[in-house]
């Protein structure tokens, strides 16, 4: 006896692009005499856009343990798997395998095993058939079909797509009402912890939009902190915060720690949570703690993206003071490693949902902190956060 569960749920688009979550839930009962063949249950989570996905994938053992496991799947669209991370995927036409690590093998009874998968799509992709783990499955039929979102034909939604523009955000700022070269109005100049040579000034002669943005001089060492606060109180931005910003820099992040945002945390008696960089990618951190997202292994380091130099990047970022969990973009691309959505991913957000509960920013810094080497020179432009989601 089987039972399928399909379910469509809404999230907020991207700019130009529709993200929409998938989740499909598949349970199978294996008879008395199946005993060599493990029942198993499948949930899968999409975030899809035009042309690409991401998709978690967990499973559970219902059946005997098993000390190393494969499970299989037939995409029912177009996709193509591109990456995966936690498993080594393999696809042939539609057929899709995952094979587990050395490390995550073992699924107990009642177990699970979770990993990832990003890829494209071109005309089509509907929720994929046929689970299977090793040679069971985990349910049969296709069922009905979510619809899934094209660039022609984006699917019905009662949020609509980001705008570029703020709107009523909180902080809507490209620094055009800056008249000199020290920043003045909402925007000051601070030093968190310690103030050596690091500086920030206006800049008329480089920017995103308009004629001015902010200029940031970083200095490696500790106590070379410098930094623009802006005077907007986040407290009650909400429930879910999000901020959109252009960032611009000359050297590749370094492979020691690096923070360019800093947003004091009520809900760590005023530290910091932070965006920055290490080894040479994209990461949050938590000051009072020092968790990163993602973590800090090869593995977790490749699931994030470095900021390109010498051009201008759109970082946006989502918060659910609320419920606790994060969502980054570069550009209109979900960084797999910066997000985390409660449930412990290894190499991703295991070690930061362990040690620490949900975040409340109540203000915005922007600069830069090194904590051993690291100069660099940034500049920023069109800065908005707000409790709606606000595009590239």
């Amino acid at each position: 006896m089987r039972t399928r569960v399909l379910r469509l749920l809404r999230r907020p688009w991207t700019a130009a692009v529709a993200a929409v979550a998938l989740v499909v839930s598949v349970l199978v009962a294996m008879p008395a005499s199946g005993a060599a063949a493990a029942a198993c249950r499948v949930d899968h989570t999409v975030d899809a856009w035009a042309g690409g996905y991401t998709a978690r994938v967990r499973v559970t053992n219902l059946g005997p343990a098993v000390d190393d496991w494969r499970l299989t799947w037939t995409y029912t669209g177009d996709q193509q798997v591109t990456s995966a991370w936690n498993a080594t995927v393999t696809q042939t036409g539609t057929s899709v395998v995952a094979v587990n690590t050395d490390w995550n093998g073992t699924i107990p009874t009642g177990g699970t095993a979770e990993f990832g998968v990003q890829g494209t799509w071109r005309s089509a992709a509907p929720a994929p058939d046929d689970f299977a783990l090793n040679g069971s499955s985990c349910g049969g039929d296709g069922g009905t079909p979510p619809t899934t979102p094209s660039p022609s034909t984006p699917p019905p939604t009662t949020t609509p797509p980001p705008s570029a523009e703020c709107g009523d955000a909180v902080i809507c700022s490209g620094f055009e009402d800056q008249t000199g070269p020290e920043p003045s109005g909402d925007w000051r100049f601070t030093a968190p912890d310690c103030q050596g040579t690091g500086t920030v000034a206006v800049d008329s002669a480089v920017s995103h939009t308009g004629g001015r943005s902010l200029r940031v001089d970083g200095r490696a060492g500790y106590c070379n902190h410098a930094f623009v606060a802006h005077a907007a109180d986040l407290s009650s931005v909400g429930p879910v915060l999000y901020a959109r910003m252009w960032v611009r820099h000359t050297t590749s992040l370094p492979a020691s720690h690096v923070t360019f945002v800093s947003m004091p945390d009520s809900a760590q008696g005023g530290r910091a949570l932070r965006v920055g960089g290490q080894n040479g990618a994209l990461q949050w951190n938590r000051e009072s703690d020092d968790a990163t997202l993602p973590a800090q292994s090869p593995a977790g380091v490749a699931l994030s993206r470095p900021l390109p130099t010498d051009g201008w990047q759109c970082l946006r970022f989502a918060v659910d003071t609320s419920a606790g969990h994060l969502d980054t973009w570069l550009g209109d691309e979900q960084v797999p490693g910066l997000h985390a959505d409660g449930v412990p991913t290894q190499d991703v957000d295991q070690q930061w949902l362990a040690r620490g509960g949900a975040p409340r920013p109540t203000a915005l810094r922007l600069g830069w902190e090194s904590y051993a080497t690291g100069d660099d020179t940034l500049w920023f432009d069109d800065v908005a956060v707000g409790s709606a989601p606000i595009g590239c």
